[in-house]
């Protein structure tokens, strides 16, 4: 008999396990971005999954490879000294607890800003041996990555036949946009075994609540996503492709026409999990509310206008799982559109 750790029994007790889905999301929307229809593919996407797969992208494997290897090398740091990058405030170093609200996982991370400056000096002070490698492996790969989220977005208000067609990207375009970016380290639980083949939750389920988050992850499977019909999928990894998510505030600004999508990660048990994660958000002053040309007449509007600071904050008090759209809804929906958009208890 295999007897567990009193320190991962401790573990075990705060953080959910679920059983891995037997089932692949073997129907994911794959996008070329360099395709003539892209726009029109990537309208149909968002639609229907808020979530789709970019490929053909002008990202350099070798900056995805370089940012990964120093992600890996901070995460292998001993616990002391990963702890001199934190606690996060929001920005800086963190692990297990997700928020102040409660949630778990098994998961460590790098919460960075990038604006005005991509890395605080705490999180640089660990990297004593070559903080620059480290700034410049992230700015390079930031920099990439923003470029193609503003012509994903480009893309998407060319195939909702909006204009001009930076409205969308210029809010995270914008000096002051309030963006982020997240190195995320799932470890491995090899004790994990003896739970009759559970994984621990890494990530708990949850929407984002910016506009877009374009993830990249190393080759390790985790990463799940809710279907319309509330069939959580797992999504096969590709370590050298693109996963965008539409996030809460673009499914307002669009009107509930684009529908942010439900997703957790879920701890391997033999292998380590590592994701980076970009999530463009507008400005904080800037007021999210369905785009003009998206609402045919104003009893048509779903939402009440807020800003991205107000519903910023709503979000940083509730737990992961809550609904946090419900309080910005204009009108009381249908069951079956409160249903297909209600989160419960990643």
């Amino acid at each position: 008999m295999v007897v567990l750790s009193q320190s991962a029994l401790e573990h075990f007790s705060v953080i959910k396990t679920y059983k891995p889905s037997s089932c692949v999301f073997s129907e994911i929307p794959v996008i070329d971005i360099k395709n003539p229809e892209a726009k029109s593919h990537i309208v149909k996407a968002c639609e229907e999954y808020g979530f789709f797969k970019l490929i053909n992208h002008d990202v350099p494997l070798e900056f995805m490879a370089n940012l990964e290897a120093q992600a890996v090398k901070f995460f292998n740091l001993s616990q002391s000294e990963k702890d001199k990058a934190g606690p996060p405030d929001p920005y800086g170093y963190g692990s297990k607890r997700i928020g102040p609200n409660g949630d778990v996982g098994w998961i460590e991370y790098l919460l960075l800003n990038t604006n005005p400056e991509i890395n605080c000096q705490k999180t640089l002070a660990v990297f004593k041996d070559s903080p620059q490698i480290f700034r410049s492996a992230v700015e390079k790969y930031i920099t990439d990555v923003k470029k193609m989220a503003y012509e994903v977005l480009e893309l998407a208000a060319d195939g909702l036949r909006i204009e001009p067609r930076n409205v969308l990207s210029k809010l995270i375009r914008d000096e002051k946009s309030d963006s982020c970016f997240r190195l995320n380290h799932y470890p491995p639980c090899p004790e994990l075994q003896t739970l009759s083949g559970r994984n621990l939750i890494g990530f708990g389920e949850h929407t984002d609540p910016q506009i877009i988050s374009v993830l990249r992850s190393n080759n390790t499977s985790g990463l799940q996503i809710c279907l319309r019909d509330d069939t959580w999928v797992s999504v096969p990894p590709d370590h050298s492709s693109f996963f965008i998510f539409v996030g809460d505030a673009l499914q307002v600004l669009t009107n509930g026409r684009f529908q942010s999508v439900k997703h957790r990660v879920l701890a391997d048990t033999m292998k380590s999990r590592i994701s980076m994660i970009y999530f463009g958000g507008p400005p904080l002053n800037e007021k999210i509310t369905p785009l003009p040309s998206l609402v045919s007449k104003e009893e048509d509007c779903l939402y009440k206008e807020f800003t991205w600071c107000e519903y910023k904050y709503s979000a940083y008090k509730s737990k992961l799982a809550d609904f946090r759209l419900g309080q910005f809804e204009k009108n009381v929906r249908s069951n079956q559109s409160q249903n297909q958009n209600h989160i419960s208890p990643i």
